[in-house]
């Protein structure tokens, strides 16, 4: 039998415990985070176990979100294991050295608490903060639980320190961040078999004397982001092997790039994000009572979007309706646009509806779902995104 199974461990944690949890189990050399509601949380589990000596990371917490991921990229270049966590506002303070860290070719695991942006303030589940840096070249994963949120922390180690790229996993504010479970931890044991010690090909040492982010000509530029094309090209399937050895080692499953549910004979599927996901598949049991054959399609790995997996799974269905947590100014929800871009020019495509679903956190109950099927699934096509009230 499986350790895992041998040594189950469940304990009742909010989403941000654990992450904590997950990042302890990972052993990260250092970890510095700024609070900022509503991930602050992860930073103060974290600081009490180092304080009961759970933890050995080096936490720093320097005087802003910038400076918390200027500390992460230097970290991560000498060779550690690095991991830090931001929201809202600090992920877009941190705008600049995203871009840094990708060209850099540092490999931070990031954890980010889907909030809205200001103005006005809020600070309820919205995705527009991590989606806004979709083009930075940052790996982003969301996760739908709080079991799914430590899990993937471990995961995305692995991911990053393979692939020599930062990842950033995102969980909703409060309606995950917040909300108690039971979750599965697993043994140490099972997390040091699966991550192997980070040891980067290159990296800042002064016997080394090689140094990072030097001046460089138009062509080398350029060549850097042809190398970074390549590597994005691989972490689909890395993204799905290292979840499918994760899944064989702790009797989990669905750590894919995408997840289905009861799409085999589907003619509607809904496609969507992060914590709405279990209230969707509330709906599809609900729809299907009712005889309406309805799926549901959940997005993981939304960088890099995993365009042919889509496509084989869109391509013959008759109806998709996706529901976005998300509104880009003037064009509207950013999940609907990306997957009608998947889908263009294939000689079969579904109707595809794009509805703004929960944006600014507002609550989507089963029973809307049920309701918004319902009513878009039979039609017509419409370019415009819809507000769902």
């Amino acid at each position: 039998m499986n350790t895992a199974f041998r040594n189950q461990n469940f304990q009742l944690l909010s989403g941000n415990h654990a992450v904590a949890i997950g990042a302890k189990l990972a052993n990260p050399d250092v970890s510095p985070v700024y609070p900022i509601t509503p991930q602050t949380p992860i930073l103060e589990k974290m600081i009490e176990l180092q304080s009961q000596g759970e933890l050995e990371t080096e936490i720093i917490t320097p005087e802003s979100e910038h400076s918390a991921l200027a500390a992460s990229i230097s970290a991560s270049l000498t060779g550690a294991r690095v991991f830090t966590a931001t929201s809202s506002q600090g992920l877009l303070l941190m705008h600049e050295l995203l871009h840094y860290a990708v060209g850099a070719r540092s490999s931070i695991v990031m954890f980010n608490v889907n909030r809205t942006v200001a103005s006005p303030w809020g600070f309820w589940p919205d995705q527009l903060d991590s989606l806004a840096q979709r083009d930075t070249g940052w790996i982003q994963l969301y996760s739908e639980t709080p079991q799914e949120s430590l899990d993937t922390v471990i995961q995305a180690f692995a991911i990053a320190e393979s692939a020599r790229l930062p990842v950033m996993i995102n969980h909703d504010a409060f309606y995950v961040s917040h909300a108690v479970e039971p979750v599965e931890v697993p043994d140490q044991s099972v997390v040091d078999d699966f991550l192997s010690p980070f040891q980067p090909p290159i990296k800042l040492d002064p016997e080394i004397g090689r140094s990072f982010g030097a001046p460089i000509a138009q062509q080398t530029w350029n060549e850097s982001r042809r190398d970074l094309a390549e590597v994005m090209s691989g972490i689909g399937e890395l993204v799905t092997s290292t979840g499918r050895q994760w899944d064989e080692m702790t009797g989990r499953r669905n750590h894919g790039m995408l997840e289905s549910y009861r799409l085999e004979d589907a003619e509607v599927v809904i496609a969507t994000m992060g914590s709405m996901c279990g209230t969707v598949r509330d709906a599809v049991d609900s729809l299907r009572n009712q005889g309406v054959a309805a799926g549901l399609l959940k997005v993981r790995l939304f960088r890099p979007l995993p365009a042919a997996a889509l496509r084989e799974i869109l391509a013959e269905m008759q109806c998709v309706i996706v529901l976005d947590r998300n509104y880009s100014a003037g064009t509207g929800g950013i999940l609907h646009q990306e997957l009608k871009g998947v889908l263009y020019g294939l000689d079969s495509t579904p109707k595809i509806h794009g509805l703004l679903a929960g944006v600014g956190g507002t609550s989507v109950s089963s029973e809307k779902i049920q309701q918004l099927v319902t009513s878009y699934k039979d039609a017509a096509f419409s370019l415009e995104p819809v507000w769902v009230e």
